[in-house]
């Protein structure tokens, strides 16, 4: 297939026309069980589609998990055209791409599908023009990329018998509280333990979710706050969710708290007893001799205008004059619709200006655009195209430089000043856990090892309530009259009377597929990969500071929106106790550590240059070295795979490693080999001995025979006759007379130790006799010659001088014969 310019130079005829498969049931089905996952089906399927991306040819399988390409011509798998259905964001079937200006339009095959990925991935399909392959494969993908219900996911198709979780995520969630406190935590009676110290208890007064329905079961709150007051509290926070404490410091008393933002009005006048009393309880006094008062600070996490603009609509911020010794900072980062929009204008570029564009062409945009502007091309881009990319480019990174900047601030007022600090944004759940979770990844160091990656992740993002559901585009399940149903929350921006998080949960009115699918569009937005581009970033700045590698990132992302395990499903730590997945789904943490345990040490998920010597404290980065750059190995790994990798030291080892370790599997072979041939050649030595052995023995036996051989013909001789030992080829034409003829007992025999032997004597036929002169004489003047022939020995020889007539053979005789007996008695 032509690779040059464009996709005008596909050539349909060279793609191999295979048979179209019959439809059984609903869906279309081909033999693909080397290519499918455990309970993955078939549902749909084009022969012939070609991936315009990189030009490949094969077959497109539309699975109850995933939309698969297989390789025509090399029999396996193409990543790049294989994405689960949860991580398409937008189907298109209307592509219109630009064609280069050196190719015709004409003969164009018009059967284009575009999918676009939230993993920053654009593939365009071309189907073999004039068939209903393109229809049936784009129906069955605007069907199950949109699925109606929960249990419609690939995650619940696998057998509940067969999940094997090793303990309930809320166990582990009360295990980490217990270390926040140095505490051990016992192993019979947790669910009943308490937990405090001076300054801090567990509660479980939201163990039926009726304090806050998105908040965890179990919260850390301040020792002298009531249940009582928590209660009060709960109602001045959006969402009810009231200020409670995600880690805090057993040394110094400071803490890190979360809530959402407070119902002060239009005019900030409106004011709560109770949540005063809790805000102010977070500071308390300080562990040094005088007992000062400890600092609070109030982080807003949005711009000041649009914490005045949810004023307007019944939240706002704090007032410092309300909340003694407490200070109150804005630190401007966006909303989700604006997230979501920067990370869209960035995939569309990369796409763009790639090595692999979904064009079938690299900067095939840009190349247009020289032929518009009449510019000179760098880098597979004009120069105002370079500058649009640094537009695009600064956009999301400013978004990211944000974020950093934030959480490390928090990070450096508690690990410095020992000051406690309290983060909200609008709902409390988006903005709020990236800051919250990458201040605690900056403080603790447990949270940058594997096990306390997991421990973060479950803490501050399942347990406390961000919507994955809605960031994602996928159902959910809530609680209406014992029903259960699919919904999705309402924007934040929205209405907030009429907002299903701020009222009991199933609260709100009916919805509609066509709702759901509105208003994950409205509500999808990359949060939680803006968190793990600002751990990218401090793995560039502190490369020996973390036990996980950016390959561990990228993968974890990935489970994380392929929906393929339960851990994400849903929008809060209640719906997924109403769903069930803990129990019917496969668990993510399960899988990654399984797959690290497979490449043991040098498994690519593992930092090769982690050091948790040096770094055992708190990272607190200096504002100037908090300047990102693109996180290649996620955004460029589908439109730049080469140069997503190379420029990085920890690629550059994890592949010298990858050499190694084939090396080391090369020299293992090759030692099992030697060792192989080595037990071979013993095997093979020790029988060439035996053979020697044997074959001495044999020749000994074949000496003591010939020396007996040649006893018994001078025996046999001296008594008169003539011997001739014959073969089995002479039996034949031969008479043979048998003796048997055995060692003395008095050892006069030779030297035999294998037993006896036998000997054959056997008389010439006539027919046989030679035509010497001797033969003539028997048969022309011998006496007792008869009509019938010679007839000796049963008559007289003349030749032989001898009367033996009618000699028979007593092998009893010759068994006792010696050369000293006579064989005939005396005349």
């Amino acid at each position: 297939m032509d690779g040059s310019g464009s996709w005008d130079a596909i050539d349909w005829n060279q793609i191999e026309d295979h048979p179209r498969p019959r439809r059984s049931g609903q869906a279309v089905k081909e033999s693909m069980d080397d290519f499918l996952l455990e309970d993955e089906e078939v549902l749909a399927q084009g022969h012939g589609v070609v991936l315009l991306n990189n030009r490949e040819a094969g077959t497109l399988s539309v699975t109850n998990f995933r939309l698969l390409f297989v390789s025509q011509a090399k029999k396996c798998v193409i990543e790049l055209g294989t994405i689960p259905l949860m991580t398409i964001e937008k189907l298109n079937d209307d592509v219109k791409l630009q064609p280069l200006p050196h190719l015709s339009d004409k003969n164009r095959p018009r059967e284009l599908l575009q999918v676009i990925g939230k993993d920053m991935r654009i593939i365009v399909f071309a189907f073999v023009p004039k068939t209903k392959q393109k229809n049936e494969v784009f129906d069955a993908l605007r069907r199950y990329t949109k699925p109606a219900n929960l249990w419609d996911l690939y995650a619940f198709s696998c057998d509940p018998s067969a999940i094997k979780n090793d303990s309930e995520p809320k166990r582990r969630l009360l295990r980490e509280y217990f270390r926040l406190f140095r505490r051990s935590l016992p192993l019979q009676g947790f669910e009943e333990v308490s937990l405090c110290n001076e300054w801090w208890r567990l509660t479980r007064v939201n163990s039926s979710y009726s304090l806050c329905s998105t908040y965890p079961s179990e919260l850390i709150v301040p020792r002298s706050i009531s249940d009582e007051d928590l209660f009060q509290a709960s109602t001045f926070r959006s969402g009810k969710r009231l200020p409670v404490i995600s880690w805090c410091d057993p040394g110094s008393g400071a803490v890190l708290a979360r809530s959402s933002q407070p119902m002060v009005g239009l005019m900030m006048n409106f004011r709560n007893n109770a949540d005063e009393k809790l805000v102010c309880a977070l500071s308390s006094r300080t562990t040094d001799e005088k007992g000062s008062p400890r600092k609070l600070y109030i982080i807003d996490a949005r711009p000041r205008a649009n914490a005045l603009a949810n004023g307007a609509k019944g939240g706002g911020s704090e007032s410092s004059s309300n909340y003694p010794r407490s200070e109150v900072l804005f630190l401007g980062i966006q909303n989700i619709h604006t997230m979501r929009d920067s990370l869209s204008r960035l995939r569309d570029y990369v796409d763009a200006h790639g090595s692999i564009s979904s064009n079938g062409s690299p900067s095939a945009v840009s190349v247009v655009g020289d032929r518009r502007n009449r510019g000179s091309t760098w880098g597979g881009g004009n120069l105002n195209s370079m500058t649009s990319f640094s537009s695009t480019l600064g956009e999301w990174l400013n978004h990211i430089q944000n974020i950093l900047v934030g959480a490390s601030w928090i990070a450096a007022q508690i690990s410095e000043e020992a000051a406690s600090v309290l983060v909200h944004c609008s709902d409390g759940w988006d903005r709020t856990t990236q800051l919250v979770a990458l201040a605690c990844l900056l403080l603790d160091p447990y949270y940058r090892t594997f096990s306390g990656f997991q421990v973060l992740v479950e803490k501050d993002w399942l347990a406390f309530g961000h919507p994955f559901a809605e960031r994602m585009g996928v159902p959910t399940v809530a609680e209406n009259g014992g029903s259960q149903y699919e919904l999705l929350r309402q924007p934040s921006l929205g209405n907030l009377s009429s907002s299903p998080s701020r009222n009991t949960l199933g609260s709100s009115g009916p919805s509609s597929n066509s709702l759901v699918q509105s208003q994950t569009s409205n509500n999808s937005s990359p949060i939680l990969l803006q968190w793990l581009d600002c751990i990218s970033q401090l793995l560039r700045l502190y490369p020996s500071a973390f036990q996980f590698s950016s390959k561990f990132l990228v993968d974890f992302m990935d489970c994380v929106l392929s929906c393929r395990f339960g851990n994400f499903l849903c929008n809060s730590e209640r719906e997924r106790e109403q769903s069930g997945v803990t129990n019917s789904c496969r668990c993510m943490w399960s899988y990654l550590a399984n797959l690290r345990a497979s490449g043991g040490n040098f498994h690519e998920h593992y930092n090769p240059f982690y050091d948790p010597i040096k770094h055992n404290g708190a990272l607190l980065p200096p504002a100037a070295a908090l300047a990102p750059t693109l996180w290649p190995q996620f955004y460029l790994r589908w439109t730049c795979p080469i140069e997503s990798q190379g420029g990085d030291l920890e690629s550059q080892w994890h592949a010298m490693n990858k050499k190694y370790a084939d090396a080391m599997k090369a020299k293992d072979i090759a030692e099992w080999r030697a060792k192989d041939i080595k037990l071979k050649l013993e095997s093979m030595k020790q029988n060439l001995q035996r053979e020697k052995r044997a074959s001495s023995t044999a020749l000994a036996t074949a000496q003591s025979a010939q020396r007996e051989n040649a006893a018994i013909k001078k025996a046999i001789e001296s008594i008169g006759c003539t011997i001739k030992f014959s073969t089995s080829e002479d039996e034949d034409r031969t008479e043979v007379l048998s003796c048997l003829l055995r060692r003395g007992a008095d050892g006069r025999a030779q030297q035999d130790e294998n037993g006896d032997f036998s000997v054959s004597i056997s008389a010439i036929e006539d027919s046989l006799v030679s035509d010497a002169p001797g033969d003539h004489f028997c048969e022309s003047l011998c006496p007792f010659r008869t009509r019938e022939g010679c007839r000796w020995p049963d008559a007289p020889c003349a030749q032989l001088g001898s009367q033996f007539v009618g000699l028979k053979a007593n092998f009893d005789a010759f068994d006792r014969l010696s050369i000293q007996d006579c064989y005939f008695g005396p005349e």
